[in-house]
């Protein structure tokens, strides 16, 4: 073992041994007292220093432009303090920075506050679950900051109102029933007064919905449902009487927000069931891109990536709000990578969202063409899944991109993709449409038959793609032997950071070439968010280690398929480095 990972290694064994109690009163007060309230001016423009979003800014980025750590620097980059949290599973959300303040969610709907400097804890919270509650993804993808409150939504469909000074509970509102599969694992987006979240459960019939509330008093104020009942429009494309009220699209992802259109983009999951041929018509509105009016809640405008999807292609990344060039014109642009392997370029208007281009990033043997107009796609109807059907399709089921969020350099134009390469699935359609039952799996597909296996011939799985979308080119790859289920970072510096291997690695890339410019082997692999923030004129970088859920569910899988043994610890821990001289 690395020596100094060995230090540190002993040093989380103290800190787990001290939290197992967890319940000692603030260690530092005093610290809390001049807390900075984050206003609606701050959200707009959130100060480098800080980290007051899911991804950075309102235009889901996963930018900092802070510079101090650079390409010339970083192989200098050391652990300066960690953090066990006392708890397994997928670890998935970014450390939030206010002004020194750090505030961190994990499994288990968890909240430390902890100071951004050192590490000290000032406060914890620990929701108590139920014991029957449904945990198919039990994880966290983290809080909302607003005023002087912290934000939780949990795996029970609630959420909860915390004082950032003390983590005293302002207020909890039940949002949903969670014995009918409904729990909330995103971050909330938090955007004039309104705490907006949405809806987990695809695979056991729920009707997927965004809903926001009143920041200061829990009161709902509007929901959208992303399954349209009759009268609203949308419903033809449910074909069939009811299935609209067990159609699926969750919202498991933190949206995006354009304040100059005052629209906020969500993206949507599955249909429920899965096969295609069980929803018949284009089961709106799943596997979309929807935006929705921040003040009402009104369904502005949506682009939807693939109708009648019937692979468990969830589109739930929101796009990223970025502004590129086509064609000589500059085009306030909808960017997303999407699980069906494709990159989508769109447009955003106040009340439409225009196709411009889809190219695929990996390897797509499912669709066949791509309308130029309209964005629709074609495929090779032996290629989907159905009814007493087995099948077999690339990207899997998993698709070209999960859910850890892409990420956008302004400085050196591209983006970067966390990308699954060479990875096929297998599934086996069951003999008749299930039947549903209130918290019960409602897919179609048979578990115990699925496969998930690395294309015949190839040598790796997992990239990291680097795309200039002004030219559409791919500029680098970087690739992985094994899976990468790592979100992205990219800073002012040059530099790209990522974990999601299986190997435990956490990696800083040359943001210009791909080159591997540092890389250090955490106690656990790494799904969560990184994140840059500067205290004392100190710049970091903070990331959550802990292996779990769909990565954890992957490595099974192919391990399944490839007669092979992987083996990734579990534990979290909160790892921040910095530049020592």
């Amino acid at each position: 073992m690395h020596t100094k990972l060995r230090q540190h290694c002993s040093a989380m064994a103290v800190i787990a041994a001290a939290f197992a109690g967890f319940n000692a009163p603030p260690v530092t007060a005093q610290s809390m007292s001049n807390y900075s309230a984050v206003t609606d001016a701050r959200l707009l423009k959130p100060e480098p220093q800080n980290w007051l979003h899911y991804r950075g800014n309102f235009e889901g980025w996963g930018y900092s432009s802070l510079d101090k750590i650079d390409t010339q620097n970083v192989r200098r980059l050391q652990p300066v303090w960690t953090l066990s949290t006392g708890v397994v599973e997928g670890h998935q959300a970014p450390p939030f920075v206010n002004n020194g303040i750090m505030f961190v969610s994990t499994p288990g709907n968890q909240v430390l506050a902890l100071n951004a400097k050192t590490g000290d804890l000032i406060w914890r919270y620990k929701r108590e679950l139920p014991e029957d509650v449904v945990q198919s993804h039990p994880t966290n993808r983290g809080i909302g900051l607003y005023e002087d409150k912290v934000f939780l939504a949990t795996l029970d469909a609630f959420v909860v109102a915390l004082d950032a000074k003390t983590g005293k509970v302002l207020w909890e509102t039940r949002v949903d029933d969670y014995k009918r599969a409904y729990y909330f694992t995103l971050a909330p987006l938090i955007a004039k007064g309104k705490v907006m979240v949405g809806t987990s459960g695809g695979e056991f019939g729920i009707r997927g919905y965004v809903a926001a509330l009143d920041a200061n008093t829990g009161k709902e104020v509007w929901r959208t449902y992303t399954i349209p009942a009759p009268g609203d429009p949308g419903h033809d494309s449910w074909q069939v009487a009811d299935q609209w009220k067990t159609g699926g699209g969750s919202v498991w992802i933190t949206g995006h927000y354009d304040p100059k259109l005052n629209l906020a983009y969500w993206g949507t999951g599955n249909p429920g069931p899965w096969l295609g041929d069980m929803h018949p018509g284009d089961s709106l509105y799943t596997a979309s891109v929807i935006a929705l009016d921040v003040d009402t809640g009104k369904l502005r405008a949506y682009h939807q990536y693939t109708p009648n999807e019937g692979w468990d292609w969830d589109e739930v990344s929101a796009p990223l709000l970025i502004e590129y060039r086509r064609n000589g014109r500059n085009i306030p642009g909808l960017v997303h990578p999407g699980r069906n392997g494709y990159l989508w370029l769109l447009e955003r208007q106040q009340d439409a969202i225009k196709f411009i281009d889809a190219k695929p990033f990996v390897k797509q043997e499912v669709f066949t063409a791509i309308d130029p107009v309209t964005g629709r796609p074609s495929w090779d109807e032996s290629k989907k899944p159905a009814t007493g059907k087995t099948v077999t399709f690339c990207p899997s089921h998993w698709g070209g991109k999960d859910w850890p969020p892409a990420a956008w350099n302004p400085k050196t134009r591209l983006l970067y993709v966390p990308a699954q390469e060479n990875l096929c699935s297998t599934l086996k359609g069951e003999e008749k449409r299930p039947t549903y039952e209130a918290g019960k799996r409602f897919v179609g597909t048979d578990a115990a038959a699925t496969r998930v296996f690395r294309r015949e011939g190839a040598k790796h799985i997992g990239e990291l793609q680097a795309w200039n979308l002004d030219t559409g080119k791919k500029v680098w790859t970087f690739e992985y032997p094994h899976i990468n289920w790592g979100p992205v970072l990219t800073t002012g510096g040059g530099l790209v950071f990522a974990g999601g291997s299986s190997d435990r690695m956490f990696r800083a890339f040359d943001a210009k070439t791909g080159k591997v410019l540092w890389e250090f082997k955490a106690n656990s692999g790494i799904t969560a968010v990184p994140i840059s923030y500067m205290v004392d004129g100190v710049q970091y970088i903070a990331v959550q280690a802990g292996w779990g859920v769909d990565a954890q569910k992957m490595i099974t899988r192919l391990d399944q398929t490839m007669k092979t043994n992987t083996h990734v610890p579990q534990g979290g821990v909160i790892w921040v480095f910095a530049v020592k001289d």
